[in-house]
C-alpha cells in the first residue's frame, strides 16, 4: 500500500520511512513462521504495569462451555491505572454467576487477568456491517463502574 487516498497525515502515521504499514495489529509468530493475531495495540490493558491484551482473556473465557461470546476492554483504576471489565454473553438458556466465572478463571489465568468487573449482556453495539464497537463498550463500562478520577490537592 502506497498510502490513504488523498490523506498524506493519516497516511504518515501508519506508513514508516521504510515503507513498512503499521496495522496496530498485535502477532506471534510460530516456528513455523505463521502469525497469530494476538489483538489491537490500541485494546491493550496497563494494569500496575503488565501489559494485558484482551483477546487472550477473551480466548480463554470461550472455553468456558455457558459462553456464546465475550469482549473485554479496560476501565481505568485510580490504583493500577487500569482493571479489566469483561461483557458476557451467555448461551441461550444457560445461568452463569460472576462469582462462578471468577472461580472458573482461578489457577487457570494468571490472577491480574481475571476480571475486576464482569458484566452479562445480550447484545453488543455494532457498526452496520456488524463489528463490534469496543469504543462504545469503554463508554458503556466507564457509565456502569461509574469511575471518577481523584485528583491530589
Amino acid at each position: 500500500m502506497k498510502g490513504y487516498y488523498k490523506m498524506p497525515s493519516t497516511t504518515a502515521k501508519v506508513i514508516d520511512h521504510d515503507g513498512w504499514l503499521h496495522t496496530g495489529d498485535l502477532a506471534v509468530m510460530d516456528d513455523n513462521g505463521y502469525c497469530k493475531i494476538m489483538g489491537r495495540l490500541k485494546d491493550t490493558i496497563i494494569r500496575g504495569g503488565e501489559n494485558i491484551y484482551p483477546r487472550e482473556i477473551e480466548e480463554f473465557l470461550y472455553t468456558h462451555p455457558k459462553i456464546k461470546d465475550v469482549q473485554v476492554v479496560g476501565v481505568p483504576s485510580n490504583k493500577y491505572g487500569e482493571e479489566i471489565m469483561a461483557f458476557i454473553q451467555l448461551k441461550h438458556g444457560e445461568i452463569f454467576t460472576i462469582k462462578e466465572i471468577r472461580a472458573y478463571c482461578r489457577g487457570k489465568i494468571s490472577h491480574y487477568k481475571i476480571p475486576k468487573y464482569i458484566e452479562m449482556v445480550a447484545t453488543y453495539p455494532t457498526t452496520a456491517s456488524g463489528k463490534i464497537q469496543k469504543y462504545k463498550l469503554r463508554e458503556l463500562a466507564l457509565k456502569l463502574v461509574g469511575f471518577h478520577k481523584t485528583t491530589k490537592s
